[in-house]
């Protein structure tokens, strides 16, 4: 049964990161703005969650783009949940760069019970090599949410080959923070095989608290669960995750959740579904 989503709300970054897996040559013509009613698809998982009475929906606004390029739209999705969110029905976070947050945005997602989680690849000479020189901003904004809601936030870290080279300082890095890092591996150009991030998610799991689902997505360290439980929502479509946008789509947008049943081959999902494919 469904019980995760994520909505690309966008397909717009304001960097141009080296690592990022959505902006490639091979995927640009798959990320054309397509008209998509957000609302509508809200009240579809709105009306699944009743139907089915799940006690927690988990539902990220995140996927091809920057969330905060379109923050006056994102308010009204979550102001538009707002009731399954303060009693925890839905489960809702988004990631940013760090680079547009303000006081208010955070305030306000504070107030609606939002998780917000940075991307910092750790050490400033990794960081500012892949995303643009943007470290010292984007510490900056992590300090803000410090200062907004007495914690740090959940951080997002590529891992790659450079970072293998100083895996030591990297999660010496996140160290101090004590709050919940999830490592994604690369992919790609200065990419890693799944032995390599995980034997680098087995050190750092000894000083930091890594997340790693279960059947969530093999990116992050868990297992693939492509066509089990999660969808992703982009350009109109439902596909099996943010990494399948350039497969076709298993769905239009509209289509009730329950009627989403994604038909995939068996594969070892110790493996990504995509690789599998050998894609």
């Amino acid at each position: 049964m469904i019980t995760r989503a994520c909505i690309s709300i966008n397909n717009r970054c304001n960097l141009n990161c080296a690592c990022c897996h959505f902006h490639t040559t091979e995927k640009a013509e798959y990320l054309t703005e397509a008209e998509m009613n957000v609302y509508d698809i809200l009240d579809n998982i709105k009306q699944h969650i009743d139907k089915y009475d799940i006690e927690v929906f988990k539902l990220g606004f995140v996927g091809n783009g920057e969330p905060l390029l379109d923050y006056v739209s994102l308010e009204g999705y979550i102001e538009y949940i707002s009731d399954y969110l303060l009693s925890g029905r839905i489960a809702a976070y988004t990631i940013t760069n760090g680079t547009l947050v303000n006081e208010e945005m955070l305030g306000f997602f504070k107030g609606h019970r939002v998780n917000v989680g940075f991307s910092i690849d750790g050490i400033p000479e990794i960081h500012n090599r892949l995303r643009c020189n943007t470290h010292s901003e984007v510490m900056n904004a992590i300090e803000l949410y410090y200062s907004v809601n007495g914690c740090y936030p959940s951080m997002n870290c590529t891992v790659g080959r450079d970072t293998l080279k100083k895996a030591e300082d990297t999660i010496a890095f996140f160290e101090p923070f004590g709050s919940r890092i999830t490592f994604s591996r690369m992919i790609g150009a200065g990419g890693i095989s799944l032995d390599e991030f995980h034997i680098f998610l087995d050190k750092a799991r000894n000083r930091v608290n890594v997340r790693i689902g279960k059947y969530d997505c093999t990116m992050y360290g868990g297992m693939c669960g492509a066509g089990i439980n999660n969808i992703f929502y982009a350009n109109g479509n439902v596909y099996l995750c943010g990494n399948c946008v350039d497969l076709p789509p298993i769905a239009k947008a509209d289509t009730p959740i329950e009627r989403i049943k994604p038909e995939i081959p068996e594969f070892d999902r110790n493996t990504c579904f995509r690789e599998s494919q050998g894609l």
